[in-house]
């Protein structure tokens, strides 16, 4: 097959970085959402092709990798391959796609079998700043082979020339920077305050922030209620959208719950022509057969929302419903959806309009406004190229809970640089040690924390890792200089290693039953939502649970002393009767009665513990528990769980 990437016509910024690819150079592009990278990365991938060489590409969570995959294979057919822990289709295949994790691990594994890959593309590379995973896209460009190129395609920071500069200081050779500010669709920002929509940030402060209005805001608190705050309807603002001709819309809400609540209470509208609404109907019924979910009650209640053209998605979805919606979406019938943030990243999903519901979100430990960063990320869905002549912005402004300050800030400040992160776990400090022995600690000057940190945190963050080196000679996961059999099974665990070690060590996961090592596995992965439900455990699982803890509990007193953080994770069995009855065969419906979460969560663990599992099987364990672990995954990958299901599909 020939491959045509001549006929193209590309914007300057595109043209650029294409030109610097042609003579060989890696390149970094930032540029913000919408402005068409991708077609960068298209280009690589077809000219990779046309010259029968291979190409890998990386995306930061797997939904975005399974779109990938699924937009590439309309394009490039079986030339395209998928690896993400929860799926492995095509594995040979000359152009592959996987997680930033796995590549990684292929580069610090010794038959990672990279030798015939020629480029790397790192979709959304400003993830390196992601404090729980942006270590993984450090290790993987300090690691990167001689042998391959790179494309980093990024959404606009302010340090790409110290970013480009770290690069070229580790792998002595130069990489091209691209830089592109404006959008190729404009975007004109409004805001709704006091009840009010206005088209500037001064006009918002004469609304909402007037000293005499703050202290009215203040004595109403104090008297125990905001009479003098007017309501912000969501309703009048989608009113507005569509008497302004301002559908579609993507309305981005940082709550499960309160997006599904906002697309009931728009069901008052009906966006849609009878035709439409046949048309969207006929769609919907296709898709939902297609992925076998008719009979799924949530697939039944989201259908009276979709005839009206309104929808919503998020996280605590069935994964097939999800991809139902946006295939809804992008045949441009889904007038307004209500969505998470995860919406935003990558999927190129644009619409005429972005809504914030509101511009602070959890953090994970506290309520805080939105990074600039993040929001243009999000208002960057905004403005459809070649549709729309300008994209519409709307943000919710309350003044209790954003300052005028932070609003400005979150609208016209700078965008975030990027930071690292370097922590590395414990499977690659002893893929490291396994590799280079004691000179391991001469790759930290290797990263990017060591090129943008002042003297005092580079120690730090050695002492960080001398100390993970000693509690793995403790606890004789290396000794005379190699890795023991218990170093090379937890080398072989990313994430999760040193207890699932210790656990193997005292010959504990050989008691296990199958299903038993399904609640172990899922039990270390879970992370429960504050307020979740404990369930009543089994006498056995409670026995799991005392063991695990007293493991967990004595890797976490060494690691407080030697002051490592993150601590190793706590074992959670809030799962274990829900995984337990669907190993014995009940249906998906009747195992949720065990819990409060959602499906898409149950689903999510589901599969994160078959990657645990996995990943043992790669490790020295004994035949006998491989095949333990074998029949364990055989028994949870099954219908809505199987991932490989819904892509081949």
């Amino acid at each position: 097959m020939h491959y045509n990437t001549s006929e193209m016509i590309y914007d300057p910024f595109q043209q650029q970085a294409i030109d610097f690819i042609r003579y060989g150079h890696s390149v970094i592009v930032s540029a913000p959402t919408g402005a068409g990278k991708t077609a960068i990365a298209e280009y690589v991938i077809t000219d990779c092709l046309s010259k029968n060489k291979n190409a890998v590409y990386t995306a930061p969570v797997k939904a975005l990798s399974n779109q990938k995959y699924r937009d590439f294979k309309e394009i490039y057919g079986d030339k395209i391959g998928i690896l993400t822990g929860d799926v492995t289709i095509n594995p040979t295949a000359p152009i592959l796609i996987m997680t930033t994790e796995i590549f990684r691990n292929k580069l610090l594994e010794k038959d990672g079998d990279l030798e015939s890959y020629s480029w790397i593309i790192f979709d959304e590379i400003h993830y390196l700043d992601d404090h729980e995973r942006g270590t993984v896209w450090e290790e993987s460009l300090i690691f990167l082979p001689e042998h391959m190129k790179m494309l980093a395609l990024s959404a606009t920071i302010p340090n790409t020339d110290e970013f480009a500069r770290w690069i070229q200081s580790i792998h002595k050779k130069p990489i091209k920077i691209v830089t592109e500010d404006s959008r190729p669709v404009p975007l004109h920002f409004f805001y709704q305050c006091q009840g009010e929509i206005v088209d500037n940030l001064a006009k918002v402060r004469k609304t909402g922030y007037s000293k005499n209005d703050l202290y009215r805001h203040y004595r109403g608190r104090m008297s125990g209620g905001y009479h003098h705050l007017k309501p912000n309807r969501p309703v009048a603002l989608v009113k507005h959208l569509e008497q302004n001709e301002r559908l579609p819309c993507i309305y981005f809400s940082f709550g499960r719950r309160r997006c599904e609540h906002l697309a009931l209470e728009m069901a008052r509208f009906d966006f849609l022509t009878d035709d439409e609404r046949a048309n969207i109907k006929a769609i919907y019924k296709s898709l939902c057969e297609k992925f076998d979910i008719t009979g799924e009650k949530s697939a039944s209640s989201l259908l009276s929302l979709v005839e009206r053209g309104i929808a919503y998605h998020h996280a605590g979805m069935f994964p097939t419903l999800k991809e139902v919606v946006e295939r809804l979406f992008t045949s441009r019938l889904i007038k307004v959806i209500f969505t998470t943030e995860t919406f935003a990243l990558g999927i190129n999903m644009p619409a005429r309009t972005v809504v914030f519901d509101e511009l602070r979100k959890y953090h994970g430990t506290h309520f805080g406004s939105l990074k600039t960063r993040d929001f243009y990320q999000m208002a960057g869905r905004a403005g459809r190229r070649g549709i729309d002549l300008e994209g519409f912005v709307y943000s919710r402004v309350n003044p209790r809970y954003t300052t005028f300050d932070d609003l400005n800030r979150i609208i016209h400040g700078r965008r975030e640089e990027v930071r690292s992160r370097f922590n590395t776990s414990y499977a690659t400090t002893l893929n490291l040690y396994e590799k280079f022995g004691e000179k391991l600690y001469d790759i930290y000057p290797y990263s990017f924390h060591y090129f943008q940190e002042k003297e005092k945190n580079r120690e730090k963050a050695l002492e960080l890792l001398r100390s993970k080196v000693k509690i793995l000679k403790d606890l004789r996961y290396i000794e005379g200089g190699l890795l023991t059999e218990k170093g090379n099974f937890a080398s072989k665990i990313h994430g999760y290693e040193l207890s699932l070690a210790e656990l193997y060590e005292k010959g504990m996961l050989e008691e296990l039953s199958e299903i038993e090592i399904g609640i172990l596995c899922l039990a270390l992965v879970f992370e429960p939502r504050k307020g979740s439900e404990r369930p009543r455990l089994s006498k056995k699982i409670r026995n799991l649970c005392e063991k695990t803890n007293s493991i967990v509990g004595g890797l976490e007193a060494r690691e407080k002393k030697l002051r490592i953080s993150p601590l190793s994770k706590n074992y959670y069995y809030f799962l274990a009767p829900c995984l337990e009855a669907w190993m014995n065969n009940e249906a998906f419906d009747d195992i949720m009665r065990h819990t409060d979460a959602d499906a898409g969560e149950i689903i999510r663990y589901f599969r994160m513990a078959i990657q645990i599992m996995r990943e043992i099987i790669d490790t020295p364990a004994s035949q006998s528990l491989k095949y333990k672990v074998n029949n364990a995954i055989r028994l949870i990958n099954r219908d809505v769980i199987d991932a490989e299901k819904q892509l081949r599909g």
